[in-house]
């Protein structure tokens, strides 16, 4: 098999259109789900929040990572880089929404410029 992105399933080779889609459902919610459990912890040791905190923060945690395995590609290397420009924007996101701080024009800049290259690596190999 060439090492294209190819579905697990035999009944797709190259990145499909059922691909793309579980791509713009499942890396958010994977992201957010990364995030919260990140911030769990970020809470209970830079904050001083109770330990309990970490308790959903971990299964937070291990949400993400049955989210992030749900993605159909052959290669987790491959999903996990585009994957790392969808949690990008959702950090500068969540700076803004939960943090309360207006992201800079070079935290938008950052993020478009990860966007774009999660977009390359996707198209690339759905052309290929």
């Amino acid at each position: 098999m060439p090492t294209t992105f190819m579905a697990l399933s035999p009944r797709a080779a190259n990145l499909t259109r059922d691909s793309l889609m579980s791509i713009l459902w499942i890396y958010p919610l994977a992201a957010l789900a990364e995030i919260a459990g990140c911030f769990s912890f970020w809470a209970w040791w830079k904050l001083e929040r109770s330990p309990g905190w970490l308790i959903p923060g971990m299964l937070s945690l291990a949400l993400f990572a049955w989210l992030l395995s749900l993605v159909d590609v052959s290669h987790a290397g491959r999903a996990f880089a585009v994957y790392g420009g969808v949690y990008i924007a959702a950090s500068v996101a969540w700076l803004w929404l939960v943090e309360q701080q207006l992201p800079s024009r070079w935290d938008l800049l950052g993020t478009l410029v990860c966007l774009a290259g999660s977009a390359i690596i996707v198209l690339g190999a759905r052309a290929q």
